[in-house]
């Protein structure tokens, strides 16, 4: 007989046709933009501190000069020159182009690493739960009802009021939003696990012997492969929505750090007499979550068999 070892695993489909056919990831123009937009949100990220450098301001020096006695920005459009190109925030004076730009690297940062603890978690808990059954998958069920329900932006608000100042502000609002955000991964992810688990490739190892840790690792996990890689695309958006409007409410990251969802807070009082300072920020927020939701749209496509077949 032979061992659980020599089961013939049944790669992922979905990802296979996508591979040897690049043609069907590219073919949307929608999600090749979008798949652009991000890559250029990476590098502005990344190369922050080089373009500001080009502008030779900062998103922490007060540039008072630049302000009216009225705290207003002197110039036209918020103070938009060659020295500001962005103009300059009220109040404090400080390069909007260089808050946006490092902007993009705080929502990066929070939405990608909250994505991957949600991610981690979510495929942990769904593939276990999915797999197993029993008494373990209705309170896996019944928790994820009860997140689903529960304020979380609340739980924000409080946790920020009692954690110590000590405690980087940053990497809780990382752990809260990734800790509340795996729900939905769960249960897509235990849905594909129960269709899964009557494979008969699974059900062939199994009755052969193999362990179901050789089972989930080895022929289950790299089947949802394509399955985690759209989620994971398609969630990054909508967690750095959610770090944005806790800072919009004053519970995301600490000031003086940039946030685009703070600055949109705190643009709202001055629209009237510095609409640049609500719409740099509000753009750039619109921008980064259409070119995420576009390609996690043209992943989907990409990576469904039916897709591929039609092509």
């Amino acid at each position: 007989m032979a061992s659980p070892e020599r089961v013939q695993n049944l790669p992922d489909r979905k990802l296979t046709i996508a591979m040897r056919h690049p043609r069907f990831l590219t073919a949307d123009r929608w999600a090749t933009a979008g798949g652009v937009a991000v890559a250029g949100f990476l590098l502005v990220a990344l190369g922050a501190p080089v373009l500001t450098a080009i502008e030779g301001q900062d998103p922490y020096t007060y540039h008072l000069d630049a302000l009216d006695d009225t705290g207003s920005p002197v110039g036209f459009g918020g103070g938009i020159s060659g020295t500001h190109w962005f103009g300059v925030e009220p109040l404090t004076g400080r390069d909007l182009f260089a808050i946006v730009t490092y902007g993009a690297r705080t929502s990066l940062s929070v939405g990608l690493a909250a994505t991957a603890i949600a991610v981690l978690i979510g495929v942990l808990v769904g593939i276990t739960a999915g797999f197993f059954g029993g008494w373990y998958d209705q309170v896996v069920s019944r928790l994820v009802d009860v997140l689903y329900g529960f304020p979380y932006l609340v739980f924000m608000i409080a946790v920020g009021a009692v954690v110590s100042a000590h405690f980087p502000r940053t990497w809780l609002v990382i752990l809260v939003i990734g800790a509340f955000g795996w729900p939905t991964v769960a249960r897509v992810i235990r849905g594909q696990t129960l269709a899964l688990k009557h494979r008969t490739f699974v059900v062939a190892s199994t009755a052969m012997g193999a362990r179901p840790a050789h089972v989930l690792i080895r022929q289950v996990l790299p089947n949802l492969s394509a399955t985690i890689i759209v989620y994971s695309t398609i969630l990054v958006p909508g967690l750095i929505g959610v770090e944005a409007a806790l800072s919009f409410l004053g519970v995301g990251v600490p000031a003086p750090t940039p946030s685009w969802g703070r600055s949109i807070g705190e643009g709202i009082g001055w629209v009237q007499t510095d609409a640049m300072f609500l719409i740099f920020p509000g753009a750039a927020l619109f921008a980064i979550t259409l070119a995420f939701n576009l390609l996690g749209d043209g992943l989907r496509d990409a990576l469904d068999p039916r897709s591929a077949a039609r092509s």
